[in-house]
């Protein structure tokens, strides 16, 4: 008895070992995967704000949530299974998709950037009430899910790709963590920048001069904070989506001026493939509106 006993305790420690070393290997593939697609996370950071820019401040939070519910859908129940299918069936049809999804981050970019030089006849009052209405807050999370839906293809794809020697069972353990972690990530420091105006009215009401100082610096900044990461986040769509159609076919854009690596590279790299991104992504807008009046009842 105290043998078999001795020996279902040997066993346990055994698996306890096997399913330590797993965790850790799984861990080590996480930060190898998470680091790779670090470009793409950041600039889900820099986008999502601009969906949740106007909302009373009642209403913030419970947008974000919303949005990283969708967000936690969007990779764990349809891109996981769907990018581990492909990979493992049918490889060649990732890049296409991708392209596709750039595509659209040029078009939802390029769509704003015509907004933004075209008329503006609401009142402010109108504006005030489309901004507090139940469906304006619907459309806005909608916007940023499908969105997220492009970024999030990219950021698993890539993780997906760093970690594409190792078997079956080990690449989707990986993938569920990256998209848990970088999800938590993205929103949680989404949340904290769309509220602290609100700790820069709680620090304005404390006695100490440097924390009334610290609040009221807050309180002026973050309308211009967020409005400088709406801009950041049309052109972080451009640049992903104008980057990921370019080296879908193989072309690199610092490359073609003679540069190779380095941050010059980095930076020329992204700002021709914003360009890019800017140019299709206007000329995909335009079209659209141009079908949509044409096929408008005369």
């Amino acid at each position: 008895m105290a043998s078999g006993l001795s020996a279902l305790l040997d066993d346990i420690a055994t698996i306890a070992k096997v399913a330590a070393a797993s965790i850790d290997d799984i861990g080590a593939a996480t930060t190898k995967a998470g680091a790779k697609a670090a470009g793409v996370v950041i600039d889900d950071t820099a986008v999502t704000p601009r969906y949740v820019t106007g909302f009373t401040p009642d209403r913030e939070l419970p947008v974000i949530a919303r949005i990283a519910r969708g967000s936690l859908f969007n990779k764990l129940v349809i891109i996981l299974p769907v990018a581990l299918l492909l990979s493992y069936f049918l490889p060649w049809a990732i890049t296409p998709i991708l392209m596709l999804g750039g595509s659209y981050l040029c078009f939802e970019g390029g769509e704003k950037v015509l907004e933004a030089f075209g008329p503006h006849a609401e009142t402010l009052a109108e504006e005030v009430a489309v901004l507090t209405s139940a469906e304006h807050e619907k459309t806005m999370v909608a916007g940023a899910v499908r969105t997220d839906f492009i970024l999030s293809t990219e950021i698993m794809v890539i993780a997906l790709q760093e970690v594409s020697d190792l078997g079956f069972a080990m690449q989707a353990a990986t993938l569920f963590v990256v998209a848990i972690v970088i999800t938590i990530g993205v929103y949680g420091v989404v949340g904290l920048i769309v509220k602290m105006d609100d700790v820069g009215l709680h620090l304005a009401t404390k006695p100490a001069a440097l924390l009334q100082g610290a609040g009221r610096m807050l309180v002026l900044g973050m309308p211009k904070l967020l409005a400088a990461l709406s801009t950041i986040g049309i052109a972080a769509m451009l640049w992903v989506g104008g980057q990921i159609i370019l080296h879908g076919v193989n072309i690199h854009a610092a490359e073609m001026v003679g540069l190779h690596g380095g941050a010059l590279a980095w930076i020329v790299d992204a700002a021709l493939s914003g360009l890019f991104g800017l140019v299709l992504g206007g000329a995909i807008a335009l079209l659209h509106h141009w079908w949509a009046a044409r096929k408008k009842p005369q």
